[in-house]
């Protein structure tokens, strides 16, 4: 209950948590600057209770504040001209924040950038004491890459990153399961390698054996088909251009240009917050296609579909092999009430399904990191 590029370039994404004076993964001991800070940054820094120091050279401003999790820290001015605050303890995992100077919402100048709520913004990375499955380890690695493909259907370039096993340059005549991996709102297809870990979490896992290896490819969410007429209001819900593009397009396009298995048993869709929706509309639109669901904190047919029998007929368990739904403890109450009741109802129904509650976190990527470590291994086996 609630308690709480072109197909050949590698990107690397990696997080490396400091442990002073610590041999256990994730703690510190002392003031420590955060992984996601810019090369040179000292601020922010976290603290071993988990607090969060805030540090701005900003001599000319009249007033700033530091936003992270919905509470706004009003910073103080030292007689060097510059800002500091330090915040509550965080929950660990990525945040977004930003600054407001002098009334102007800001990145803050110490951070990496990273695109979510519908722009870039800041990033923390908050260390989690005893977990590295999405830590960067001495194993074999993988490939991110940013594949573009021309889409004649939108009339336009569309861009995905693609994690390549690392078996998939180690042994070039196997094919590959492909799991499609979606977004939440107001994010894009680079959240997953970035914020998310992706690769990292994959390449441990099929390092210990835990997860076959698969192919990952990560679209933007978003679509408008080309010559159609403008929408005359925004239905974050109405991703029917968004189907016809993954339906039409990006599946057979990876299809040809990867070594797939391109059948419905070896595909998957899944995906984060809106991203969940998508990925069930999809699923369950087109058995043909996909054999295994999976959404994070977002599941079903949007978010006031059907719970019938009509809807989640008995027979889904012959037509999927998963489906796979999750949520955190501490997400906004209806959020967790709407996904924690598509549970109930499937259960009621007979439908079968994994369900899972991240402990502690809220509508975050240390939910969707949790969600992919578990769901990723129960696939194509």
């Amino acid at each position: 209950m609630k308690s709480h590029l072109t197909l050949g370039i590698l990107i690397a994404f990696a997080v490396i948590v400091s442990c002073t004076g610590n041999a256990q993964t994730g703690v510190i001991t002392e003031p420590t600057s955060a992984v996601t800070n810019v090369p040179g940054a000292e601020y922010p820094k976290i603290n071993p209770d988990l607090t969060a120091v805030f540090r701005n050279d900003m001599p000319e401003a009249e007033s700033v504040s530091v936003n992270i999790n919905g509470k706004s820290y009003p910073m103080t001015k030292g007689k060097d001209g510059k800002w500091e605050v330090t915040t509550e303890p965080l929950v660990p995992g990525f945040h977004y924040y930003t600054m407001t100077v002098d009334g102007k919402r800001v990145s803050d100048p110490n951070s990496r950038q990273y695109f979510g709520s519908f722009f870039w913004s800041s990033g923390i990375e908050v260390p989690e004491a005893g977990v590295d499955y999405y830590l960067e380890k001495d194993v074999p690695h993988g490939e991110i890459m940013l594949v573009r493909y021309d889409s004649e259907l939108t009339g336009e370039v569309r861009t995905c990153y693609v994690y390549l096993p690392p078996q998939y340059a180690s042994e070039p005549e196997r094919r590959f399961p492909v799991l499609y991996l979606m977004h939440g709102a107001g994010e894009d297809e680079t959240g997953w390698a970035t914020q998310g870990l992706m690769g990292n979490i994959m390449d441990n896992l099929i390092a210990e054996g835990e997860c076959e290896p698969m192919i990952i490819v990560c679209e933007r969410g978003t679509a408008v088909l080309a010559g159609s007429e403008p929408a005359k209001g925004f239905n974050l819900f109405n991703f029917d251009a968004f189907e016809k593009v993954m339906v039409e397009e990006t599946v057979p396009v990876f299809d040809s240009r990867l070594r797939t298995i391109a059948d419905r048993d070896h595909r998957a869709i899944c995906g984060l917050s809106l991203g969940g929706f998508q990925s069930y509309t999809i699923g369950l639109n087109h058995p043909d296609l996909f054999g295994w669901i999976g959404g994070f904190s977002g599941s079903g047919r949007g978010p006031y579909d059907r719970r019938d029998s009509e809807m989640y007929p008995t027979s889904l368990n012959e037509d999927y092999h998963l489906l796979y739904l999750s949520i955190g403890t501490d997400e906004p109450e209806g959020m967790y009430q709407g996904i924690y009741d598509l549970h109930v109802a499937l259960d009621s129904l007979g439908v079968n399904h994994v369900y899972y509650e991240s402990p502690g976190t809220g509508h975050e990527w240390l939910t969707w990191r949790r969600s992919l470590h578990q769901f990723a291994p129960m696939l194509f086996r």
